[in-house]
């Protein structure tokens, strides 16, 4: 497959549509940006929701250790109350990042984001927030690619042109 993007004067991004109609678009599994979409879905559905769950029972680690120190002193409940809400945050960011990748996978970076920053606050977590940000820049990726990608957005984006 030979594939032209076409710059559209907006900082070097592709126009989505054009891509479409280039064959970008298909859910072609022989595609490496469809297969590059498929993997970053996958894992950015399945670890927050197994990470999420987590927060309920510690067993891949005692996640309260990974809360900056302020966080427990202007909050009026416990350091593991917290984790409970994150918990929930995450099981529901996996479930959007399946279901409407083009807005869970921001709402995941953005989600990063605040850990790294949470993560800088704590001494001895640089490595550890480093390797978030690694996982920032995917789940970022995998938004890029949602803009294509994203079957809801465009059976969503289809429908006025079919009414008419």
């Amino acid at each position: 497959m030979n594939l032209q993007l076409h710059h559209r004067g907006d900082h070097g991004t592709a126009d989505a549509r054009h891509a479409e109609t280039a064959g970008v678009g298909a859910h072609d599994l022989h595609s490496p940006s469809y297969q590059a979409f498929l993997v970053l879905r996958t894992v950015f559905t399945i670890a927050p929701i197994v990470f999420g769950l987590d927060k309920f029972f510690n067993v891949l680690t005692d996640w309260t250790g990974y809360l900056a120190p302020f966080v427990d002193r202007i909050v009026p409940w416990s350091a593991q109350t917290d984790m409970y809400l994150v918990g929930v945050i995450e099981i529901v960011a996996g479930i959007l990042v399946a279901v409407r990748p083009r807005i869970g996978a921001y709402v995941v970076t953005l989600w990063l984001l605040g850990i790294i920053v949470n993560l800088l606050l704590i001494p001895g977590f640089y490595d550890v927030a480093l390797r978030d940000f690694g996982l920032l820049v995917a789940a970022f990726a995998l938004a890029r690619l949602s803009a294509v990608y994203d079957t809801v957005h465009h059976a969503l984006a289809a429908e006025p042109a079919q009414l008419s």
